[in-house]
């Protein structure tokens, strides 16, 4: 039973659940819902969302006793009242130019009345989700989840530093400091998904610097699916996105898959692949021994280890 304030989000709640599977109805009056839940157990409807808001204001009245007969006939349904500030509700009538349903003088006189119609289905909700501080998509997130349809997604995107830093993610993590396979001559063609580069990346303490990255990646990817936030991206970067990203977001994706649904985008391993391609050792050979071993700062790409940046020449061209 999805209801709520005009324009707290329920029409985007409603097709949200329709997409995940329900049977969706909008503003039933209340004495029909008891009819309406028979008539879907009959044809097998076993998900069934049902919309009711002010637009029904002279069936009001009417919803505790229909909520009661649901419960009287073994339906239990769940309540789920959208709510926003009034502040935010006027914003959004101001941005659609819409009428509010009620019509009956100033905005703000109609909100009041409609929470006084609303109040009798408000004290019976289950749950109350505040819109004001979500996006369209977040709602349809949170709704998603609710039907048991989670469809957040935690994409893990590697990428080089010399090929510019992603814009379209939500956090940066440098993986700079960790041992880097491109100074082992066998190595230096592989992809970072390769399990011998793999084995390098996290060997001589790689494993101790990378669990750090691990926790603080699922820390922040829960915090944003607790939110209602449908996905979270994460940027994972080496100096030229061909083997410490590449296996880092690898292992990422693994060490992560029991929590979500993970997603993962090698940007810049296929340049990387082809500017090495055919070049012999001589070309790339390092001019000091690169630190191992240090973990990145997320927000300034400093390696704590070495007090360094990352981007000078032990880091190599990989």
């Amino acid at each position: 039973m999805l209801t709520g304030m005009s324009g707290a989000g329920k029409t985007t709640a409603l097709h949200a659940l329709e997409d995940a599977g329900f049977h969706a109805v909008d503003n039933l009056p209340p004495g029909l819902w008891a009819s309406l839940a028979e008539a879907a157990t009959r044809v097998g409807i076993d998900a069934l969302a049902v919309g009711v808001d002010v637009r029904s204001f002279p069936f009001l009245d009417e919803a505790p006793a229909a909520l009661d007969a649901l419960e009287r006939s073994a339906v239990t349904p769940l309540v789920v009242f959208l709510d926003a500030d009034n502040e935010m509700l006027v914003r959004r009538y101001s941005f659609t130019r819409r009428t509010h349903p009620l019509e009956h003088g100033l905005l703000r006189e109609n909100l009041s009345a409609e929470r006084r119609a609303l109040e009798p289905l408000r004290s019976r909700a289950d749950l109350v989700i505040d819109t004001t501080a979500l996006t369209e998509k977040d709602l349809q997130a949170r709704m998603q989840r609710l039907a048991g349809d989670d469809g957040f997604q935690l994409r893990l995107v590697s990428f080089g530093y010399k090929r510019g830093v992603p814009t379209d993610v939500d956090a940066v993590l440098d993986v700079r400091s960790l041992r880097n396979p491109f100074y082992e001559i066998e190595l230096r063609p592989l992809p970072g998904s390769d399990p011998r580069v793999q084995a390098h990346v996290f060997a001589g303490g790689g494993l101790d610097a990378y669990a750090p990255i691990r926790d603080m990646t699922g820390r922040l990817a829960e915090a944003a699916r607790t939110s209602g936030r449908g996905s979270y991206a994460v940027a994972i970067g080496c100096t030229g996105g061909q083997h410490r990203s590449v296996a880092v977001a690898e292992r990422l994706a693994r060490d992560l898959a029991g929590s979500f649904s993970t997603e993962t985008t090698h940007r810049d391993l296929a340049a990387a692949l082809a500017e090495h391609h055919g070049a012999g050792p001589q070309a790339f050979a390092p001019r000091a021994a690169e630190p191992h071993g240090g973990v990145a700062n997320a927000a300034t790409g400093t390696d704590v280890a070495t007090g360094t940046d990352g981007s000078d020449d032990t880091d190599g061209p990989e």
